[in-house]
């Protein structure tokens, strides 16, 4: 672990401390610290996400995704990241949670690139699906959800990839949320959404399938 990696990973503990979040032992806030460092070097040639600066990273991209990895519930033994853009939240599930084997989905091939390149270098044991989520032909215990293009539409497809009694969750707003309970109709058992750090509208909705239950 550089000495780098590792500041970067003392910042985001503080972050994470701010927001009343139990903080990452230091190996894995380092881990962490490499995972900005990436996001920063293919950010400045490649449009990953909008937030560019280490604060932005890690008070919004990195301290709602280790918030969501932490409130998943126990037993899930695979996770479909739909949509999964720079890594959010699959790749901080799956250095939050190794006994979750996680799918990062990435329809643009810039972004799947960079995915892959995350995974090599963090060491994961994590597969990257270069394409639309859509097309796969497994299900999930668990498929994550996070600023996706057409969320309405997304939610549809996301619920034929979980398998039965498995869990949606999306990090979304509280007026979409709401949209898409009533939507849903008895197919869905929606629990209490959880707030997530950095805003007040952000909500990580959790809903488990019909059966299984």
């Amino acid at each position: 672990m550089s000495e780098i990696s590792q500041a970067t990973g003392e910042r985001l503990n503080a972050v994470l401390r701010e927001a009343r979040l139990e903080a990452l032992d230091p190996t894995l806030a380092g881990c962490f610290g490499d995972y900005c460092a990436l996001l920063e070097r293919w950010n400045a040639r490649t449009n990953l996400t909008a937030i560019r600066d280490e604060e932005g990273i890690l008070s919004l991209h990195f301290a709602e995704s280790i918030a969501c990895a932490r409130a998943l519930p126990a037993g899930i033994g695979t996770l479909l990241d739909f949509g999964s853009g720079a890594g959010f939240p699959g790749i901080p599930i799956a250095l939050c949670r190794p006994e979750i084997a996680v799918t990062l989905a990435e329809s643009q091939g810039k972004k799947a690139a960079f995915l892959r390149e995350a995974v090599r270098t963090l060491g994961l044991p994590t597969a990257v699906h270069s394409g639309r989520a859509e097309l796969l032909q497994i299900r999930f215990d668990c498929v994550t959800l996070r600023a996706v293009d057409r969320m309405g539409d997304a939610v549809e497809a996301a619920r034929e990839l979980v398998a039965d009694g498995g869990w949606l969750a999306l990090m979304t707003t509280q007026a979409e949320v709401e949209r898409f309970c009533k939507s849903s109709g008895e197919e869905l058992l929606w629990l209490e959404p959880i707030p997530l750090p950095g805003s007040e509208k952000r909500l990580l909705a959790l809903a488990q399938t019909e059966r299984g239950r």
